[in-house]
């Protein structure tokens, strides 16, 4: 039997802004980002961030899932774009996200359906996002 390591990454961000100015965020790796306010500026809002993070770990996922499948090799590109829509009243929150996969490699169609299926129930964030997780502030 293989043991499989997993490395353990340091998680978490601060976000940061004074009484003019952006938002910046730091990770905890040092990552760092400005946020926009703007409706129209260039650059990631909040949804922005929440869309992008669905949409990276619905990447990463797609690939696992093609891994596990043993399909891997079939695999040239995967893209999946997300978006979302907002309640119209209080409080505010997206009440429906959009994930749309573009699956590039020489799938049939169970494939697939298979990837991107596996890819949602292996998604971190997609499995935060179908539960009512706890927040603490602190």
């Amino acid at each position: 039997m293989v043991e499989v390591k997993v490395k353990a990454r340091a998680v978490g961000a601060t976000a940061r802004v004074g009484r003019h100015g952006h938002p910046r965020i730091v990770s905890e790796t040092g990552g760092q980002l400005d946020v926009v306010t703007g409706a129209s500026a260039p650059g990631f809002n909040p949804l922005d961030l929440l869309y992008s993070s669905l949409a990276a770990c619905l990447v990463l996922s797609a690939r696992i899932a093609a891994s596990r499948l043993g399909i891997l090799d079939k695999l040239e590109d995967v893209c999946v774009h997300v978006t979302g829509h907002k309640s119209s009243g209080e409080p505010a929150r997206v009440e429906v996200f959009e994930a749309t996969f573009e699956l590039l490699g020489d799938f049939d169609a169970q494939e697939r359906a298979e990837i991107t299926h596996m890819a949602e129930e292996i998604c971190t964030v997609s499995n935060t996002l179908l539960t009512k997780p706890v927040i603490r502030i602190l």
